[in-house]
């Protein structure tokens, strides 16, 4: 145990106990955020989706201003476009919508339970209530970066080292972002 003078822990010994205690923690949720950064990297290859169908009912006669607020309300899809009408079928991308009885259908790629979970997760906005679960991951992640620091004293050459891999890190990082 690492005390200093006075016989209390040091520093380096709570941000170890907090950095392991805290990692451990995060496995599950690395595994989750890992394989679904996977698979959306991949999201346009169609990697794991299948096609998946869904109907509604909307309400019959919809003008064509009103289609397309009609379907995001409904399919939670955006930019609907018509491409064709034929008789009382109105057509746009993967759906169609029948304006005497107002049954729409729309189909969409999806991956399997549960990785559409994982997907829908990695990828959750500001308004979902899981915000705040997501927003908490990410700073225990900043704190386990930050807490590595603590993991050696700064003598060492193991603390050299983490501060060589770190700027490793962060070299590789900023290439890669101009890259992409």
């Amino acid at each position: 145990m690492q005390e200093n003078a006075k016989g209390r822990k040091s520093i380096h010994y709570y941000m170890r106990a907090l950095h392991r205690d805290i990692g451990f923690f995060a496995i599950g949720l690395v595994l989750i955020y890992s394989l679904s950064g996977i698979l959306l990297v991949y999201r346009n290859s169609d990697f794991m989706q299948f096609d998946k169908t869904t109907e509604a009912k909307l309400s019959p006669n919809l003008p064509a201003a009103e289609l397309g607020e009609a379907m995001s309300e409904a399919f939670d899809i955006r930019n609907v476009r018509v491409t064709k009408t034929e008789g009382d079928i109105v057509y746009f991308q993967n759906g169609t919508y029948n304006t005497a009885t107002g049954a729409a259908t729309w189909t969409f790629l999806d991956y399997p339970f549960p990785l559409n979970k994982f997907v829908s997760l990695h990828t959750i906005s500001g308004n979902s209530p899981a915000h705040w679960f997501v927003t908490s991951f990410s700073l225990l992640f900043i704190f386990l970066a930050i807490s590595s620091f603590w993991m050696y004293n700064k003598k060492t050459s193991h603390f050299r080292r983490g501060l060589l891999i770190a700027a490793a890190g962060i070299v590789a990082s900023i290439i890669l972002l101009m890259i992409v």
